[in-house]
């Protein structure tokens, strides 16, 4: 009788798809690489643009950055309510930070003071467009079914994103779970079609989160090119 237990166990194992079982957890450098590059934009930001001291948003990420990784060195596969806390405040720091400086060029647009030239501030609005898509695939990644620690646990089989290899698995490889990529191609999509593409919202915290980065990334765009078409004008 307990093989045949062992044995269903098995096969139940082998027909479930990766993303609803127990896997190894996913690598750190991805996310890493992405709060990294985060940083080193929010350095290149004009002035008068920056949190003041400029020094302290930055220094708040990597010190969560450096506890996030010390928790989970290589592979996130160890969770508990301090390291969500973690992960979340990571995110919403970054984000406090970039819409500070989305809210001061927006203010500077519409008044009319931002008066820098047309490739000046594109760059700088491209920047802060760019950072936002980052801050929403952190959002994405770290709230998707509980966080990668829990996905790798496979503790919730409902998912919040609905990925194309979820509804089709024989289109993907057998070991194949949403990863820090997959959640960044999800929010860069977004923020350039102002709507799902291929990856559709469960749940309606995610649709009120893709709802909020489509009308800041919207809104970001428009102001800017504008500008820069009347400087050009």
């Amino acid at each position: 009788m307990c093989d045949v237990t062992d044995d269903l166990r098995e096969t139940e194992h082998v027909l479930l798809p990766a993303w609803r079982r127990v896997t190894r957890g996913e690598p750190r450098w991805a996310s890493t690489a992405a709060v990294v590059a985060v940083v080193v934009i929010q350095l290149a930001l004009p002035s008068r643009l920056a949190v003041h001291p400029r020094w302290l948003m930055p220094t708040v990420e990597l010190v969560l950055l450096v506890a996030l990784i010390a928790s989970n060195p290589h592979r996130i596969e160890r969770g508990s309510r301090t390291v969500r806390a973690l992960e979340i405040g990571l995110a919403l720091v970054i984000g406090g930070a970039n819409a500070y400086s989305a809210i001061r060029l927006v203010a500077g647009l519409i008044r009319g003071t931002e008066t820098a030239a047309a490739g000046t501030l594109l760059l700088t609005g491209g920047a802060i467009w760019l950072t936002n898509v980052v801050i929403f695939a952190l959002l994405y990644w770290e709230l998707d079914r509980g966080g990668p620690a829990a996905r790798s646990q496979g503790e919730r089989d409902v998912p919040d994103f609905l990925f194309v290899q979820m509804q089709s698995p024989e289109l993907a490889p057998p070991h194949w779970e949403p990863a820090f990529f997959d959640y960044f191609y999800l929010s860069f999509t977004n923020s350039t079609a102002f709507s799902p593409t291929d990856v559709m919202p469960v749940t309606r915290w995610a649709k009120a989160l893709m709802l909020a980065q489509s009308a800041v990334s919207l809104l970001t765009v428009v102001l800017v090119v504008a500008r820069a078409v009347n400087i050009l004008g």
